[in-house]
């Protein structure tokens, strides 16, 4: 048995898929425990789980986009994350004593704690954005970034002449998603294991009598940290789609106060219903995807690669970050089309959307994407990989 440690930030798409590898380590008889925040994460875990509370740091720049996007997320949450993480994340390791440091990329403290103590440590790779180094053609953007990197690696006392980048482990690199996506090579120690899933609620709660098996079903999501620039892109996303509402149902993830119509049903606070659309809060989108026939998405990395592994095409409106990486990816791949976020007009959208329901050969693209994700294997795929660095003699010097 082998002590794994995650740290990850308190965001959804980057816990969801620990939550099934820690699953996964734990069938196989593994010891798992989290560094985090205890109020985010314990909901996710169940009461059983070994957390070690290192408090929260919410992000708060989602209404910036483009390279302000990225300034914000660096010097709004991953900097601060770290500094403020590092002190318990540093006390969580020495009481826990992992064999690996699981740790995501953006809670860089993790990694500097690996390598202050010496420690195995593996790199999860929720999103596409440092896998793929879109940023070596902005060459002032890249070393910006990695000057905050080793602003950071001083701050724990690490020697700037050791400076390793802590993004990336020198010893294993878990990202979920496959080169059937990414296209391109990888070191042997990264491990393209596709999407993991499972360790979510299940779809109690869901209307699910309400969804109309008559009709093909398009989902609109926009995700959760997306939802105060989004309301604009509902309303042209249900007006898109409304006038084909005889062949096609929406279900559109949204407030039921961000969209203007349909009228809520006499009583209802939560959902609203009507022949063409379905408004939620919220859908357990795993337990929704195999009735769905396109989806909708801003690209996260996990919903892309959630939709895909069950085959299904997308038409991609990114908003930032490594949304229009993950929108192009799907482009090439030829599983989804690619739209502006804040431009697409309605009639554009619904023959996006038109187009991946009627056009067989997006969903063809989609199922090849989605056999390579089940031929690698998701979370036990990773939970081998974790398992066999835990094994291994590897150097673990303090920064090589």
């Amino acid at each position: 048995m082998s002590r794994f440690l995650f740290v990850v930030p308190p965001l959804a798409g980057h816990v969801n898929p620990g939550v099934a590898v820690d699953q996964a380590l734990r069938e196989r008889g593994h010891d798992v425990a989290w560094a985090g925040s205890e109020a985010y994460l314990r909901p996710l875990l169940g009461p059983d789980a070994r957390v070690y509370p290192t408090g929260m740091r919410p992000y708060r720049g989602q209404l910036d986009t483009g390279t302000a996007a990225l300034r914000s997320l660096w010097e709004g949450f991953v900097v601060p994350f770290a500094r403020f993480t590092l002190p318990a994340v540093d006390r969580a390791a020495r009481e826990y004593r992992p064999d690996v440091l699981v740790v995501d990329q953006h809670a860089v403290a993790g990694a500097l704690v690996a390598y202050r103590h010496g420690l195995r440590w593996a790199s999860l790779v929720p999103q596409s954005m440092e896998l793929t180094h879109p940023l070596r053609g902005l060459p002032t953007v890249d070393t910006w970034i990695r000057d905050h990197l080793m602003r950071l690696w001083q701050h724990a006392d690490l020697p700037p002449e050791e400076f390793q980048d802590p993004r990336f482990s020198p010893h294993l690199v878990v990202a979920f998603t496959t080169t059937a996506l990414t296209g391109g090579a990888f070191p042997g120690h990264f491990a393209l294991v596709g999407p993991a899933l499972g360790g979510r609620p299940s779809g109690t709660g869901f209307p699910w009598g309400s969804l109309d098996p008559a009709r093909q079903r398009v989902l609109v999501t926009v995700g959760t940290l997306a939802a105060d620039v989004a309301r604009d892109f509902y309303g042209r996303a249900v007006e898109a789609l409304r006038p084909v509402g005889d062949r096609l149902q929406a279900i559109v993830v949204a407030p039921v106060e961000a969209v203007p119509q349909p009228p809520a049903p006499a009583g209802s606070s939560r959902v609203r219903a009507a022949a063409d659309v379905l408004v939620v809060p919220r859908v357990p989108l795993l337990d929704l995807l195999p009735h769905l026939d396109a989806v909708v998405c801003h690209g996260g990395l996990n919903t892309v690669c959630e939709s895909l592994a069950y085959g299904v095409p997308l038409v991609v409106a990114p908003i930032k970050h490594d949304q229009p990486v993950n929108a192009a990816q799907v482009a090439a791949a030829g599983a989804g089309i690619r739209v502006r976020f804040p431009r697409v007009r309605p009639d554009q959208l619904r023959a996006a959307v038109v187009a991946v329901l009627d056009d067989p050969a997006y969903r063809a693209a989609a199922a090849r994407i989605r056999d390579s994700f089940a031929a690698a294997g998701g979370a036990a795929t990773a939970a081998e990989r974790l398992a066999a660095l835990a094994r291994s003699t590897v150097d673990i010097g303090s920064a090589s």
